[in-house]
């Protein structure tokens, strides 16, 4: 298959950190800074600056290597920290250029060292580790073409490990550590089971880049990731493989969409995975790491916070991350292995804090009752199908009017895993539907609440209603799980579904819809983990655009004509799968 693919803009001294290729070797000493406002080095930290490595097809990548500059030979085990955005480019700058008010995360928690969505060298290599921060395939200095994520990245990673475990400084263990792209690609590479990698802690990862990321439920959604990411953030000589152009001309699966998709059933060591409710890309790849990741020695810890809060801001993060590795790399008998298999979170939103750390036998929890809550032309009936049929319907081409159906609680519930959407809808307008939905949270004044990604602690207000419009954004707020359908690719192959409400899509053909012709969506929603106290609402809304905080991506893409007609009652018993503990 030809691979369409695009120039990327060339390395540029100072765009995120850069450098200009300069291979040397300098140790940081202890009690400095490396910028004001950062963290002060707690030791001696020998950096090896564009460190040249040889993958097996002859392409030659560039990595920076922070380890102890006294440790004798053999005895220093490595985390390897794989991405295309700039092994210079710190979490300092990237909150200060990305996040409110740096996310909550006060000056002197980050030393400047750490790249974009990765553990702090500062903190690692004075417990004995060496972090190894590279500039994967194609980025900045790399040689190639910029790869995102399959088959090919995996190989390269896989090389890469093999490689440092000979190094005579390194014990021979490698681990891999990171969030986001760091944590993606560690699936892909342990599913190649290299012989030196002994333990992965993939920080929010998503699973299936075509059906979490660039083209969810058929719908291609890749307009952040175009016109911010590889637009502003990425560099390179060789330009990058196009998702936007591989939609165009292979909108369905094929060869090259399924390899951005790991095999996690081939994954045999450690692994530690975390998950959020409120990031858009990565939870469920979580819950699928968690489901197919075939060790016995694998932990889910699902919290509340925003993902790089979470890596860089909550003490448990590191700590944890500390004695997993110290377990795995070094073969430290510390009673890692008597940490809780499964933590959870549940949201109360607005002001209220989160619950987090509530330890859980398995996920989904195994007490979990699913209750249907039908649609009605009023509202939602909780485990009564209408008693009468109708049709409820909403502009699809308006972005603000959608259908809603709401559901009052008369006691407190907690509703905590995997909900689904059945809807039975037609449109009389055009041979297809892209239906987006939401699950809100109402006070017992009927408003539309949101709940905040990262705690109160060092923000300049106090409430929600004091956020400044413009950062209203996905990264500090949340008003609820998604899901997204676009109707032709309604096609399910049960038995790849991981669970019965999360059902696996083959985007292997389009059917589309006849006009005025009611079609069955099975739509799976995002994880969530919500409380409602008695008087407050769950409310489903229904409409042509994303329903989320932040613009998914889809504006520009989406199939929507006139009115969208969702029908209740009868056979066409449109309902939620609710999940209660």
């Amino acid at each position: 298959m030809e691979i369409p693919w695009v120039e990327l803009q060339q390395p540029e001294k100072g765009h995120g950190g850069y450098q200009s290729l300069n291979p040397h070797s300098e140790i940081l000493q202890k009690g400095t800074r490396t910028a004001p406002g950062r963290k002060v080095l707690t030791c001696d930290i020998l950096v090896e600056h564009d460190v040249s490595i040889v993958v097996s097809d002859g392409c030659t990548l560039y990595a920076d290597i922070y380890r102890p500059p006294s440790a004798p030979e053999r005895t220093t085990p490595a985390i390897l920290c794989w991405s295309p955005f700039g092994k210079k480019f710190s979490g300092v700058d990237s909150l200060k250029l990305m996040t409110p008010w740096n996310l909550g995360i006060p000056d002197g928690t980050l030393s400047g060292l750490e790249k974009f969505e990765a553990p702090d060298p500062a903190d690692f290599v004075d417990r004995g580790y060496a972090i190894i921060n590279i500039d994967s395939r194609g980025a900045f200095d790399s040689e190639g073409r910029m790869t995102i994520m399959g088959s090919q990245e995996a190989q390269d990673g896989y090389d890469v490990i093999e490689w440092l475990a000979k190094q005579p400084w390194c014990n021979g263990s490698v681990g891999m550590g990171g969030n986001s792209h760091l944590a993606i690609i560690q699936w892909f590479v342990a599913a190649l089971n290299p012989p030196s990698l002994k333990c992965i802690a993939p920080f929010e990862g998503c699973g299936d880049l075509y059906r979490e990321q660039f083209a969810r439920g058929g719908i291609y959604g890749g307009d952040l990731f175009d016109h911010l990411i590889q637009k502003y953030m990425l560099r390179g000589r060789n330009g990058i493989e196009s998702f936007r152009k591989m939609f165009q001309e292979h909108p369905l699966a094929n060869e090259w969409w399924n390899d951005k998709r790991p095999d996690m059933t081939k994954i045999k060591i450690p692994t530690y995975i975390t998950g959020t409710y409120s990031n858009t890309m990565h939870g469920m790849g979580a819950i699928r790491g968690w489901l197919e990741v075939d060790s016995p020695q694998k932990w889910l810890r699902f919290h509340p916070w925003q993902e790089w809060f979470d890596l860089w801001g909550n003490p448990q993060a590191k700590s944890e991350l500390f004695s997993f590795f110290d377990r795995y790399l070094k073969g430290i008998d510390n009673e890692w292995e008597n940490t809780p298999r499964v933590r959870m979170a549940v949201l109360k939103f607005g002001e209220k804090a989160p619950l987090e750390n509530v330890v859980e036998e398995d996920f989904p929890l195994p007490r979990t009752e699913y209750r249907k809550a039908f649609l009605t032309i009023d509202g939602l009936s909780m485990d009564r199908p209408a008693s009468t049929t109708g049709t409820v319907s909403y502009n699809s081409e308006d972005p603000k009017d959608t259908a809603k159906f709401k559901y009052t609680f008369t006691e407190r519930a907690q509703l905590v895993g995997i909900p689904k959407a059945v809807l039975y809808m037609h449109c009389d307008d055009l041979d297809d539907m892209d239906v987006f939905l939401i699950l809100t949270k109402l006070s017992a004044s009927g408003e539309m609440l949101s709940t905040l990604n990262i705690p109160w602690k060092n923000l300049p207000v106090s409430s929600i209603a004091e956020i400044p419009d413009d950062l209203r954004t996905e990264v500090i707020l949340y008003q609820g799980p998604t899901g997204i359908q676009r109707a032709s690719n309604r096609a399910i192959d049960t038995s790849r579904s991981m669970h019965p409400n999360w059902p696996f899509y083959t985007h292997e053909k389009e059917e589309k819809v006849t006009p005025g012709t009611v079609v069955r969506l099975e739509i799976g929603i995002w994880a969530m983990g919500v409380e409602y106290e008695a008087g407050e609402s769950i409310e489903l809304r229904v409409g042509g655009r994303y329903q989320g905080i932040s613009n998914f991506g889809t504006s520009d893409h989406v199939r929507n004509k006139g009115l969208h007609w969702i029908h209740v009652g009868g056979e066409t018993d449109s309902h939620l799968v609710l999940p209660f503990v």
